[in-house]
């Protein structure tokens, strides 16, 4: 019954790797939003780590500063002081189970990184709403009804600018050990079910 429990030695291989790549997501960018307009033909980035913002922020600040928008400053937001440690914490997890080859705790790590990846993209859905909707009403341009909500993902028109969100290597990445997990999981899900039912 013991030897029932463990996964295969491939599904293993895979969550040391997959952690090996969530710890490395710490130093990456995980989003990108790009804006392009005439007046700026190079285009704009704003990149999203998990502990900073970069590019040309200095320069979108200031942009955003005639519509009311409020500029961003990565220590206003709780979630880089939190996300690398649960970036870490979930690396070790695929690492660990990795290791112990046990069932069940692929199981749970599955349902715990679902959680995690709803719960983050929620936040970043309610974090992109209020940056393009709490506006202030002294701003030197205002277009009644109009809110400036980037898209999450996707192309979205802003006034004279396009904006086009899309994840950067570490969003991708992350996207990749889900479903790297998730596979593991249901294969050893049909495993575990041929072998009891035999």
């Amino acid at each position: 019954m013991e030897n029932h429990q463990r996964i295969k030695s491939l599904h293993r291989a895979i969550l040391l790797i997959g952690g090996m790549a969530l710890l490395a997501v710490i130093a990456l960018p995980i989003w990108r939003i790009e804006l392009d307009a005439a007046q700026y033909p190079e285009g704009l980035e704003l990149l999203i780590y998990s502990y900073k913002l970069d590019g040309q922020v200095d320069v979108i600040n200031g942009l955003n500063h005639y519509i009311g928008m409020k500029t961003l400053h990565a220590e206003d937001f709780i979630e880089f002081t939190v996300l690398p440690y649960l970036i870490g914490i979930y690396g070790l997890a695929f690492i660990a189970v990795g290791l112990l080859g046990r069932r069940k705790w692929l199981y749970v790590l599955l349902g715990a990184f679902l959680l995690f990846g709803i719960v983050s993209m929620v936040d970043f859905w309610q974090w992109l709403y209020n940056y393009g909707h709490d506006l202030d009403p002294s701003a030197p341009i205002k277009v009644p009804g109009m809110a400036y909500q980037p898209p999450m993902i996707g192309f979205k028109q802003l006034l004279n600018f396009g904006a086009f969100s899309i994840p950067d290597i570490g969003g991708w990445v992350f996207i990749a050990c889900g479903l790297l997990l998730a596979y593991c999981s249901v294969t050893e899900w049909r495993i575990g079910n041929v072998k009891q039912g035999s």
